[in-house]
């Protein structure tokens, strides 16, 4: 396990991206938990904490320019309720590949005012029966969700299928996967699909094109 100090974020490769951003690449140094990120001074538009050993989305100071968050191909379960007080212009959260289950546990984005983009692809709470349309009932301020746009369509029927508390709480409960009769799951597997992460990322090109749409 790695700490993220002050001084790992000083020596760490910082540049303008092809979106003229300036970005601080901080993935792939087995960092377990966010910290000192007020040693970055607020100066950069993208942070890249992909390929890490995060657990809690937390403990972000204070950022006011920040816009951008990558941190796919972790192992994040928990996000800070109140993410939105520091983070007040994130408009583009990458989640790709991490080890969020349970709807309840997405309801903190709510609280960024400006999130537009957001991936949640290969976390198991997208097995959630209506994981979509919950996911864009809750968060109004989304423009793309796992790539793919939000219709006046999606948002309607979010709205109509979540008009009573009684529904929300009843599809907060759904396991995020069934087996049918006669099926028995492979214990082996599933031990093995919790422990190893798969590495999935965003490819380049997909960057640029979540960057451009927002």
């Amino acid at each position: 396990m790695v700490r993220l100090t002050a001084d790992l974020i000083w020596k760490s490769p910082h540049f303008f991206n092809t979106i003229k951003e300036r970005e601080l690449d901080l993935r792939g140094n087995k960092i377990a938990v966010i910290e000192n990120l007020g040693a970055t001074e607020d100066q950069f538009d993208t942070i890249d904490l992909s390929d890490n050993e995060i657990v809690k989305l937390e403990n972000v100071p204070y950022l006011n320019r920040l816009g951008t968050m990558l941190i796919n191909n972790n192992r994040i379960t928990r996000i800070n309720p109140n993410i939105g007080e520091f983070l007040p212009n994130l408009h583009t959260l990458v989640l790709t590949n991490n080890r969020i289950v349970n709807l309840v546990e997405i309801d903190p984005l709510a609280s960024l005012p400006k999130l537009h983009f957001l991936s949640l692809l290969d976390n198991n709470i997208t097995k959630k029966p209506n994981y979509r349309l919950y996911v864009i009932n809750n968060l109004k301020s989304l423009r793309v969700l796992d790539f793919k746009k939000v219709k006046n369509k999606e948002r309607l029927e979010a709205k109509n299928l979540f008009a009573s508390k009684e529904v929300i709480e009843e599809i907060q409960r759904t396991p995020a996967k069934t087996f049918s009769t006669g099926e028995t799951p492979n214990v082996s597997e599933a031990i093995e699909e919790q422990q190893t992460p798969k590495v999935v990322a965003p490819t380049p090109e997909q960057i640029i094109a979540i960057k451009i749409c927002v």
